[in-house]
């Protein structure tokens, strides 16, 4: 398997038990700044950029989602991590699904938020990519963030919009389009009663991008499955609930938040 180097950091102590966080199609690792202080006070916080973003490199061919999952084993290889907790959103809460169906044995616990066990149709996601090849992220850039944050969100921090707004932007054309085309072919909906590590799913209300039946069908189909509603939020429930969020999962993961 092709695995691709990934640009990621550490925060935290060097002997806390290990969380891997994965970020939305477009986005990198800096889409959890809001979360990473209270997480790295009792965890060894690893974030990626995923495949094709920011610094990390993106292989020739065509991913799949099991591709972005192994691209996070290799990664924790690299430093001798051998069990990890994982928390995800969006693109990377199906990263996270996918890890903890391919390498189950080294997930401790799982943490999916406003992502689903399918993602949207093949044909939009291959629209998507044709789009973002031909034009640039910037073409679909000020569209996805439109879903991201509720208008009122949007309106009373216009310079924390302006930011992720600037990332999705910066995100390389072809990586984002190459992860389109990965999330076009995922769908393990028949696969979530394997599931063995206890998973926390978050959805958010107000989500347009993964509604909340998304969110509630991985939580009805992992056994022994939380489901936590966020209200009053949109898609980047991390930065828009980021209090919210920090303390759901203080509840949930091992040594709290």
């Amino acid at each position: 398997m092709n695995t691709a180097a990934l640009h990621h950091r550490f925060d935290g102590p060097d002997d806390a038990p290990v969380l891997i966080l994965g970020s939305p199609l477009g986005a990198d690792g800096r889409v959890w700044d809001a979360l990473v202080p209270a997480l790295a006070a009792r965890h060894r916080v690893l974030r990626f950029d995923t495949r094709g973003h920011g610094r990390s490199e993106l292989p020739p061919g065509t991913p799949t989602v099991s591709d972005l999952a192994a691209d996070v084993v290799a990664l924790a290889d690299r430093y001798g991590i051998e069990r990890f907790s994982y928390a995800g959103i969006s693109l990377g809460g199906a990263i996270g699904l996918t890890l903890v169906l391919d390498a189950p044995e080294r997930l401790d616990r799982l943490v999916v938020c406003c992502s689903g066990a399918k993602l949207g149709e093949p044909a939009a996601w291959h629209e998507r990519a044709a789009q973002v090849r031909r034009d640039g992220t910037d073409a679909v850039a000020p569209t996805v963030v439109g879903r991201w944050f509720t208008p009122a969100y949007a309106a009373r921090e216009p310079d924390v919009r302006a930011g992720i707004l600037a990332m999705l932007r910066a995100c390389p054309p072809e990586g984002y389009a190459a992860c389109c085309d990965a999330l076009a072919t995922y769908d393990v909906r028949a696969r979530l009663a394997a599931v063995t590590a206890p998973t926390l799913v978050i959805a958010a209300d107000q989500d347009p991008s993964t509604p909340l039946g998304l969110g509630t069908e991985v939580a009805e189909g992992v056994p022994g499955a939380r489901l936590a509603v966020v209200k009053d939020a949109a898609h980047l429930v991390i930065v828009e609930k980021a209090d919210e969020v920090r303390d759901i999962l203080g509840e949930f993961l091992p040594g709290g938040a």
